[in-house]
């Protein structure tokens, strides 16, 4: 028994190790082939930061990445709304709770390229949406709520409602009992949804070939270039490299901040 302890040990360690590489080292190789001379080889080759420099040149990539800001920001925010009108209402319910959730989550069990399929067919031919900006942040925004509402149901299923009962006895306003006291205790929800919302927006792509339209987001560019295999795929390389650093420092910074502050 006392070997089988050290052995299922190393085993969980060795397993847990084993999948770590496999998530990031994907994201090392692809910084490390930024940085490379001979990046399509795929093997990382001599030092250069020339591709920084073409990427600094090169503007192509500018207006993509606007777009994909205004509608990550746009879906962001109508995730943070929606999660929290839903969150806070579900917990309150009983029959009707387990059945709505189901229906709020079935969305992740759908192919992306079947969802944007439907969505198109949807858009353009039953609502006579024209596929654009709004498009693509309805369906964003249909990816993304999912999560976004299991990020709030996570806070508010463990809410003490007798807190607002007590500040309602204290005579403070519905106002005041949301933005005093319901609304802090339920940051670290909507600091999630925020975050699922902007990221899954950020980096959204099967979907978005079938709404986007005239509308180029920076998936669709990077998706365009390398397909083309023409010489901006090195460029790609160091643009994703810089959104992946850009990206991880922006979640560890609102992670940490929110841990603080719920102290």
């Amino acid at each position: 028994m006392n070997r089988a302890v050290p052995f299922l040990r190393v085993a969980l360690l060795t397993g847990a190790a084993s999948i770590l590489l496999l998530i990031y080292l994907p994201v090392l190789w692809l910084a490390l082939l930024s940085v490379s001379g001979e990046p399509l080889s795929g093997m990382p080759g001599h030092f250069t930061t020339g591709w920084y420099r073409a990427l600094a040149e090169n503007r192509n990539w500018v207006q993509p990445t606007i777009r994909s800001v205004e509608i990550a920001s746009c879906v962001a925010l109508l995730s943070v709304l929606g999660a929290l009108a839903a969150g806070r209402g579900l917990p309150l319910m009983r029959r009707a709770r387990q059945p709505l959730v189901l229906a709020f989550l079935l969305p992740l069990g759908i192919p992306g390229t079947v969802t944007g399929l439907m969505l198109f067919i949807g858009y353009r031919f039953m609502l006579g949406i024209h596929m654009g900006f709004w498009s693509l942040v309805l369906s964003h925004f249909i990816w993304a709520f999912p999560f976004a509402l299991i990020s709030m149901l996570v806070v508010t299923n463990r809410f003490d409602y007798s807190l607002l009962e007590a500040a309602a006895d204290l005579g403070a306003s519905p106002r005041q009992r949301f933005w005093q006291i319901e609304c802090p205790l339920l940051m670290p929800g909507l600091v999630g949804a925020a975050l699922f919302g902007f990221l899954l927006s950020f980096t959204e792509l099967p979907r978005s070939i079938f709404v986007s339209g005239a509308i180029q987001t920076l998936p669709l560019f990077n998706w365009a270039e390398a397909s083309a295999h023409s010489s901006q795929v090195p460029l790609i390389f160091c643009l994703n490299t810089l959104l992946t650093v850009l990206s991880t420092v922006a979640s560890v910074a609102m992670i940490g901040l929110l841990g603080q502050r719920t102290r």
